[in-house]
């Protein structure tokens, strides 16, 4: 059985293996200028990773440098950081976004707090159970928004049961991963920094 040369095919969308002398002149020229563009787009955004990876080193080892001038030493993960060109144009800023859960102890919490809506039902305001019911809807993913849950521990509310919710809530909390992001900014006037983009979308 005579083996496929497949320099002499071209595979189109479903898999097929077209002869070369039937792809029209136009559609090689095509797929040929949007595999260069890919190949070239693939080298930059490997450097791009590289030089993420340079800089967030680079930062980290100024911060320690930084913190032997007052003998002290920063151990685990960094925290936010942001750097200033002695002239103020410039800043590099490091950010850490953490991914929050909730364990079976939020469901805990939220009885604990539904209870309190039933017997605070004649002082309390429709507001507020608006805002707590609200706290706890889900997403189209079915995710809970952490941000929403946790601004339930500023209200001011002394009620015992409540207090025991919040404490359920904090304990609930957990951090499954984290990520860093690093961004460089330009000055652009007074209190104003504009973002030296690398996202080739907003160039």
């Amino acid at each position: 059985m005579t083996s496929i040369n497949k320099d002499d095919y071209m595979e189109d969308g479903q898999g097929r293996l077209v002869p070369l002398d039937l792809v029209k002149p136009i559609d090689k020229t095509r797929d040929g200028l949007v595999r260069d563009l890919v190949k070239k787009a693939q080298v930059l955004q490997n450097g791009m990773a590289d030089f993420k990876k340079t800089a967030l080193t680079e930062i980290k080892s100024f911060v320690d440098l930084s913190a032997m001038e007052w003998d002290v030493v920063i151990g685990g993960k960094k925290g936010n950081i942001i750097l200033y060109t002695f002239d103020g144009r410039y800043k590099a800023q490091v950010q850490i976004a953490e991914n929050l859960v909730f364990d079976e102890q939020l469901q805990i919490a939220k009885k604990m707090i539904d209870e309190c809506l039933t017997k605070w039902t004649r002082k309390s305001s429709s507001e507020i159970k608006v805002l707590i019911n609200d706290a706890f809807q889900v997403d189209k993913a079915g995710r809970i928004n952490a941000k929403r849950i946790l601004s339930l521990r500023r209200l001011d509310i002394k009620d015992k049961l409540w207090c025991k919710a919040m404490d359920a809530i904090s304990a609930s909390l957990q951090v499954v991963n984290s990520k860093e992001y690093f961004r460089l900014y330009k000055r652009a006037g007074q209190n104003k920094w504009r973002p030296i983009s690398l996202d080739m979308a907003a160039l």
